[in-house]
């Protein structure tokens, strides 16, 4: 019953779409007028509904319903509870469903709490949102029904893929999705904004919240999967230009590009064409990482395994969302004006810089993701990977990063480069003095981690200068945002600079008892023992590790076996100290006995992590600022219209 009563709320919100889409754009016409105050509760009540569906699967997987063909496919009765609930969106149809919901009650809450767009802009953005949605209503009610039943229960569920069946799943897709997703309320505000010209700063700051929230999950979603990836997959890597990764990189470079053009439009009227073009790429993006995950186009440890007709549907909605809008934008082009001018020499010159290269950035991700996926359409198989991705990136990450030392401590509109150059010559001198200091004390390091080492440092001190003169405790949370979202990009470059820059390996075959080195860390195999968890078993190794001779710590990797669905993991060991990581990982066993072991010693590497959770938490602040701000300028409008209002009543 649970099931039906899923599929049901599900095909109720795909027709309140419907009707949310033809009250949305009827209201836009003088005699339509009456249907917009139906539109803001259609979509309240679309999103409720979509939540209670998805709440109905997660139920089904809790109780592991064995009718419902989905969880037979992906369950199984022994899990843990923590695999039977990350199990719901652990595979295509409960993914797309959880994507359906995300979407569904994010545009809800635009509905309830959206008041600073003009009334027809926000009528015309909820029902881009509506249209936007009907496609994947179609998709998941035509092609992907998470609710269809078995013939007969199944006696017993197939169970999870071991690679999913970590903790990693619980958080890593609902956080990335939420950043998708919510990337479609910016594509829905830009649409909303061409079809009724209003293009300007009230349309940015309406927008603003929206893309910061998108963006605070995808970093979130990115750098929780890229720690996930590294300690799962047992090949000690934080990332491997997979095409997948690349799906989840896309949509952030692009979004954040439009984080700062956004800001521009909302505080100084200006790069009106800019934000609307990175709203319509930025969900472009996401959709273009959709159709690589789903289409069964690629192989990747990542991807779902998906029929090529469901490929083909997904490209269809790219087609009709993206090419609509490209449509739409060349249409109203010639209504959106310039905005504002600024000097060559101004913040706003430099976050137009910043964009290029992010924009750059972008396009060789895009190149490099897409071209295997051509030549191999005609016969041919080509490998992209970091030898492509590492050095061209570079060309424009470096400046990029370069620029954001500087661009902040710029004035609006028009400045002078004297003005800031004794200012920005201590985090010069220093980049500098780390340039000189790792050349002379490591001078076989190649070129890019030396320069990711350097510019690291740099940018690290000065994403704090813009702080300098100021009163700490009246500075705005979005400045203090921008400070902490640059210094956590400084950081994280450092970390993997440092990680490519002085990693070491050791492949070593043991005997219980034996000693081996990797790094300054001395190692020794204690033991080797069976050992069983709740859903696997496993041979667990007890290692030692004693840096530069001083006291032991204890590891424990292991090898596991899972027995629904059958398959193998290594689950690597960590021992994180100040000044690195030392990643141990469990073999097999050799004819002769020994034991194959692989040990790492990753200077600086947990710095990638926690940089890319201070950038999320600059976004927080930044959030927080901006939605302060927005609450209190309501307020004043409010106070205003109330004054007016007052006055002319005692007139």
């Amino acid at each position: 019953m649970i099931a039906e009563i899923g599929l049901a709320v599900l095909w109720m919100a795909a027709a309140l779409a419907v009707l949310q889409l033809f009250a949305g754009f009827s209201a836009l016409r003088p005699s339509g007028k009456v249907l917009g105050g139906v539109v803001r509760p259609l979509a309240v009540m679309q999103g409720a509904l979509v939540a209670v569906s998805f709440f109905c699967l997660i139920d089904l997987f809790l109780e592991t319903d064995l009718s419902v063909k989905l969880v037979a496919a992906n369950s199984h009765s022994m899990k843990p509870f923590i695999f039977k609930l990350a199990g719901t969106w652990g595979n295509h149809e409960g993914s797309m469903l959880l994507w359906v919901t995300i979407m569904a009650v994010s545009g809800g809450f635009v509905a309830l709490i959206e008041k600073r767009l003009r009334e027809e802009t926000l009528l015309a953005t909820l029902a881009g949102q509506a249209f936007v949605s009907l496609g994947f209503y179609a998709f998941l009610l035509l092609s992907s029904n998470p609710f269809e039943r078995l013939p007969e229960p199944a006696p017993e569920g197939q169970g999870l893929n071991p690679l999913l069946q970590d903790v990693g799943l619980a958080f890593h897709p609902p956080t990335l999705y939420v950043g998708y997703v919510g990337l479609s309320v910016a594509f829905s505000f830009a649409i909303g904004a061409l079809i009724t010209r209003d293009v300007g700063p009230a349309f940015a700051r309406a927008m603003r919240p929206w893309v910061l929230g998108a963006w605070i999950f995808l970093t979130i979603g990115i750098t929780a999967g890229s720690y996930w990836a590294y300690y799962t997959l047992g090949w000690g890597g934080w990332w491997f230009w997979d095409p997948v990764e690349n799906a989840s990189l896309m949509p952030w470079l692009a979004a954040t590009a439009l984080l700062h053009s956004a800001s521009v439009l909302a505080s100084r009227n200006a790069l009106r064409a800019w934000t609307v073009m990175l709203g319509v790429i930025a969900f472009s993006m996401s959709m273009v990482g959709t159709f690589l995950v789903r289409s069964g186009i690629l192989t990747s440890v990542h991807a779902f395994a998906v029929d090529p007709e469901r490929g083909s549907f997904i490209l269809a909605l790219l087609a009709v969302y993206i090419g609509g809008a490209l449509a739409l934008f060349g249409i109203r082009a010639s209504t959106v004006t310039e905005g504002e001018r600024f000097s060559l020499v101004s913040r706003e010159a430099s976050l137009v810089f910043n964009n290029v290269m992010l924009c750059g950035i972008l396009g060789i991700v895009l190149l490099g993701t897409l071209y295997p996926l051509l030549t191999e359409a005609f016969g041919a198989k080509v490998s992209v990977g970091p030898p492509y991705f590492n050095p061209v990136s570079a060309i424009f990450a470096i400046p990029m990063m370069l620029m954001m030392g500087v661009g902040p401590l710029l004035r609006w509109r028009k400045d002078k480069p004297s003005r800031i150059t004794a200012t920005v010559a201590v985090p010069a001198l220093l980049t500098a003095l780390a340039l000189l200091a790792v050349v002379v004390l490591a001078p076989g390091i190649r070129l890019l981690p030396l320069l990711g080492i350097a510019v690291g440092i740099g940018l690290a001190v000065a994403s704090w200068l813009p702080l300098r003169g100021r009163n700490l405790r009246r500075t705005p949370l979005s400045v203090w945002g921008m400070v902490f979202g640059h210094f956590g990009i400084g950081v994280a470059l450092l970390g993997a600079a440092s990680e490519s820059a002085f990693s070491t390996e050791r492949l070593a075959a043991m005997n219980v008892g034996d000693t081996q080195s990797v790094g300054p860390i001395t190692l020794k195999l204690i033991s080797i023992e069976p050992v069983a968890g709740p859903n696997w078993t496993a041979l667990e190794a007890t290692v030692t590790a004693s840096y530069n001779g001083g006291a032991p710590v204890t590891l424990h990797p292991q090898a596991r076996t899972f027995s629904s669905p059958p398959g193998e993991r290594t689950e690597s060991a960590l021992h994180t100290r100040w000044n690195g990581q030392l990643y141990a990982v469990l073999g097999n066993e050799g004819e002769d006995g020994r034991w194959q072991m692989r040990f790492w010693w990753k200077p600086f590497v947990p710095l990638l992590w926690l940089g890319g959770l201070l950038v999320a938490f600059g976004g927080l602040l930044a959030l927080l600022g901006r939605v302060a701000q927005d609450v209190k300028r309501l307020r004043v409008g409010d106070k205003i219209a109330f004054r007016k209002a007052r006055q002319e009543m005692l007139k």
